[in-house]
């Protein structure tokens, strides 16, 4: 009787010790991307799976969202990962606007790759810098998004606002791509990656213009928002597009919740950078980013979770 007793006082300590996949902590995330068409939502989508995949007990739901907005429900727990921007996320690290109070559950999870705010007319437009934009027609990112917010800060610093334009349209990309088509707009405004499908999907259709940013505009958007970089699309991005088009970016950055546990997070971070070979054949902005790169300081703190990881490949 004594050793069923202590074949059973031994088991019930091994499972203590060890305990059995099936009885690891659950984790039910959710994570913020972007809308529809764009990167962010089948790169979520992928990490997702990896994520599942490789670490019991935890599943990912993928949403839609925004630059903006995906910080805003980080830190009021409407989901634990998100997708943002590194000029919006700063801004709201701070509690600037468009952010009511600083955002104080977000911690960096990793660094991904460029974008770019890029402004496309008619080729035949008589549109020919933004200073031409007052009482036209415009169609830009919804509310909430980076782009959107960019999109008035260069008018902003042309001494424009939205009500000095005949229109504002706040759609999805898809439907901006239209409304150029129809010749119902007369400029679309977004943030994302170079070449976007929108832009080379409504090229196909139409000659179109890229309008760029003299240097002093640049500086003007710099002092709005130190996290703005110069960037400049390369002649040959789209087609027809012959010549180079300066202007201002940021970086997408995956955020994470400040309140998940450090192990939880070291293992995300993990399996992130052990499947950066098969992220890239998602979306190809991520060919070429190494472990290295995800570490690049953006000006959010990281969360330590991630830094242990960082550290133990010595990437940070």
């Amino acid at each position: 009787m004594k050793r069923i007793q202590m074949i059973f006082l031994f088991l019930a300590i091994s499972l203590l010790l060890f305990p059995p996949e099936s009885m690891a902590q659950k984790f039910d995330l959710k994570m913020m991307t972007g809308p529809m068409g764009g990167s962010w939502y089948p790169l979520g989508g992928a990490i997702s799976d990896a994520v599942q995949k490789e670490i019991p007990g935890v599943t990912i739901a993928v949403m839609p969202g925004a630059g903006i907005a995906n910080v805003e429900a980080l830190e009021f727990d409407k989901c634990e990962i998100a997708f943002s921007n590194s000029s919006s996320a700063v801004d709201g690290l701070y509690g600037r606007p468009p952010f009511k109070k600083k955002m104080e559950n977000m911690r960096q999870l990793a660094n991904l790759y460029p974008q770019y705010f890029q402004m496309i007319v008619p080729a035949d437009s008589k549109i020919l810098s933004v200073a031409d934009l007052k009482g036209k027609i415009l169609t830009l990112d919804r509310k909430g998004n980076t782009g959107e917010l960019l999109s008035q800060q260069v008018l902003q610093v042309y001494g424009f606002s939205y009500k000095d334009m005949a229109k504002v349209n706040h759609l999805s990309y898809s439907d901006s791509v239209s409304l150029m088509k129809d010749g119902h707009a007369e400029c679309f405004l977004l943030g994302t990656t170079i070449p976007a499908s929108s832009i080379i999907d409504l090229a196909a259709d139409r000659k179109i213009r890229l309008l760029g940013l003299p240097d002093d505009k640049i500086k003007a958007m710099q002092k709005l928002n130190a996290g703005y970089l110069k960037r400049v699309i390369p002649k040959g991005t789209y087609p027809g597009v012959d010549y180079d088009v300066p202007g201002v970016g940021y970086f997408t950055h995956l955020i994470i919740s400040a309140k998940l546990p450090d192990d939880l997070v070291y293992k995300i971070t993990k399996t992130f950078a052990k499947n950066l070979p098969r992220l890239a054949d998602v979306v190809k902005d991520m060919k070429g980013v190494t472990s290295k790169d995800l570490t690049m300081d953006i000006g959010i703190p990281f969360h330590p979770g991630a830094v242990k990881y960082y550290k133990e490949i010595g990437a940070l």
